[in-house]
């Protein structure tokens, strides 16, 4: 009789339908690699367990009894369920998982705190990007990227999401003549020459440098430390608190300056829901800063 309080060990239903389809313990034992001494006894618990016989041992080989040809679909979808349960559990810990790029200036706590909280049970990594990381999403290093707009990649290559916007201020040192204002126009800044990071706007988050002589400026701080020595002047988005940082800096507003734009970027038909996920977090939780 079998034990109420025991579980059916699928390994023993494994061994009888191998048994079952090769008519023969012998065969059967060398398909699964055991000793066939042992896979008998497998059996033979198995049949304790369900208190019947499954096969006939016969000198010929094994024999499915009415029982055994009863019990053998049966064993066959039972296996086969638990494999599709393992396969579905696999698949859902292989989406559940995801890696987000962010750059320079942008803070992302607020959504990757929301994301962990809506989906507990993800793995959600984050990676802060550098001018010279634009490929990072293109080369899978990152799922999705936030980031400001226009992106360095081939617009049919990504799909990308409007998050919010930011006006755009003017970062000079204190002694500037446009250090005191309330507020600069665009038009006053008008064909400043730009150095870019590769991740931001080429006309708008610019820097103008003062002067002949000064080699290209990859650094962000070094790019700062030429503000603050009087040898540039910057158009940075408001959110971008880093030069506060620095004592010396000034910011002025910029009026009529089109603002920055923050967006989440994705490579174009990547099936990761994930995706969409912390798309979701993200327009819930992610603003622009107050000015």
């Amino acid at each position: 009789m079998n034990d109420p309080g025991q579980d059916l060990d699928l390994r023993l239903v494994r061994y009888f339908t191998v048994v079952a389809a090769h008519q023969h313990f012998g065969r059967a034992a060398a398909d699964l690699h055991v000793a066939q001494p042992a896979l008998s006894r497998q059996i033979q618990r198995l049949e304790k367990y369900l208190d019947t016989r499954l096969l006939d041992r016969t000198p010929q080989g094994a024999l499915l009894t009415p029982a055994g040809r009863t019990f053998l679909p049966r064993a066959r979808a039972l296996l086969q369920a638990a494999r599709q349960a393992e396969l579905a559990v696999r698949e859902q810990a292989r989406t559940e998982r995801i890696a987000i790029g962010y750059v320079e200036d942008l803070v992302i706590t607020a959504v990757v705190r929301e994301l962990r909280h809506r989906h507990p049970e993800a793995e959600i990594t984050t990676r802060h990007l550098s001018c010279r990381d634009v490929g990072a999403l293109a080369d899978k290093r990152v799922d999705v990227l936030i980031a400001r707009a226009p992106l360095p990649l081939a617009a049919d290559d990504v799909s990308t999401t409007p998050l919010y916007e930011e006006p755009r201020m003017l970062v000079v040192p204190s002694g500037h003549p446009l250090a005191d204002r309330a507020s600069v126009t665009a038009e006053e800044l008008a064909g400043e020459e730009a150095a870019p990071c590769a991740f931001e706007t080429a006309v708008w988050t610019s820097y103008r440098i003062l002067g002949a002589g000064v080699p290209p400026i990859e650094s962000y701080e070094d790019k700062l430390e030429l503000v603050a020595s009087g040898r540039a002047i910057a158009v940075l988005p408001v959110g971008d608190r880093r030069s506060s940082l620095r004592p010396g800096l000034v910011t002025v507003p910029v009026e009529g300056a089109p603002p920055s734009q923050v967006v989440l970027a994705s490579r174009k038909g990547d099936p990761n829901p994930m995706i969409r996920n912390l798309r979701l977090a993200a327009e819930a939780v992610l603003t622009a800063p107050a000015a």
